[in-house]
């Protein structure tokens, strides 16, 4: 099969090249997916850049989220699974088999049916973000008729956040960049959307509401006094993203709130987490209640392109199209 691969870590024009690979074959409880559109996201090129580094076996596939049909099923699969289309989750975690192929192999839970009203831009946008989005609301309750604060709301993170929380009963207030990002988060279902650079950003989040329930978070050294300014006793700031310099803590200005902080890794989410998350998100694909971000479609053998676009901060998802 025709895969993108790289054999070690550095940067993109200088590792990752297209091969041909011998097809794999899918062991016990293992399903194998021939691949639509392979998603990429800020922790695919990262890996494949060596920041956050993963052993390689002999070779890496990379990308964990993707959209395809079920083609082939191992020991223990319900055969019934064949011709099934799925989104995937972590298909290249501790594995070399990621979606950046015409095939992939993963373990069936990790290939969750895709409703034949969602698009494969939709599916192959889910996996990280959208698991991510679910730990962050979730991971301290319920979010029904609760102040959810997302910062940047028109990432793929935010955005699923926004339309997870809305979907769940949430009352939803996002801050964004510029008018561009503002109408995405808009689009998403946000209730009120607050330029974060505008000088009195902090009053327009507390006429929202005084104090926030949840705070989901991408750059907590460069947020923490905007949230702190919407924060008391029953706020939860969840940080889902390392900034370049770790921040230093106002910890007396955190006591006097009586915040809670509390950071995700999707990597080392509890599998019981995942599960329910997985549930959340079918339920809401089902309802019609998840949407795509604009969508970037480049050919696999533009992979280093797509690589470098994501590096360098594209609006909205970029996935590759598997011939």
């Amino acid at each position: 099969m025709k895969a993108a691969l790289h054999e070690r870590h550095g940067p993109a024009a200088e590792v990752l090249r297209i091969a041909d690979v011998d097809m794999p074959e899918p062991g016990p409880g293992e399903v194998r997916v021939e691949m639509q559109l392979s998603g990429i996201n800020p922790t695919d090129w990262k890996s494949r850049a060596g920041l956050t580094p993963r052993p390689i076996d002999e070779f890496q596939i990379p990308h964990h989220d993707g959209a395809g049909v079920i083609d082939a099923v191992g020991d223990g699969v319900d055969p019934s699974r064949i011709g099934q289309r799925v989104w995937t989750w972590l298909a290249a975690g501790n594995r070399r088999w990621g979606t950046a192929a015409q095939f992939s192999v993963l373990p069936s839970r990790q290939a969750v049916p895709l409703p034949h009203s969602a698009s494969p831009e939709l599916g192959a946008s889910l996996g990280v973000p959208a698991l991510t989005a679910h730990r962050c609301l979730f991971a301290d309750g319920p979010v029904a008729g609760k102040n959810v604060l997302v910062a940047g709301g028109a990432g793929a993170v935010g955005h699923f956040a926004i339309e997870l929380a809305k979907f769940f009963g949430a009352r939803v207030v996002t801050t964004v960049s510029g008018p561009e990002k503002a109408q995405l988060a808009r689009q998403a279902g946000a209730d009120e959307v607050v330029n974060y650079r505008d000088a009195d950003a902090a009053d327009q989040l507390r006429a929202f509401a005084p104090t926030m329930d949840r705070i989901v978070e991408l750059a907590l050294g460069a947020n923490l006094e905007l949230d702190l300014a919407v924060s008391g006793p029953y706020t939860h700031i969840v940080d889902y993203a390392a900034e370049p310099a770790d921040p230093v803590l106002p910890v007396r200005k955190c006591m006097n709130a009586n915040v809670t902080l509390r950071f995700v890794l999707l990597y080392a989410f509890p599998a019981e987490a995942i599960d329910h998350a997985v549930s959340d998100i079918s339920a809401a694909l089902t309802a019609g209640a998840l949407t795509e971000l604009p969508v970037t479609r480049l050919p696999l053998d533009q992979i280093v392109t797509a690589h470098e676009a994501v590096q360098a901060g594209t609006v909205g998802k970029v996935v590759l199209e598997i011939p």
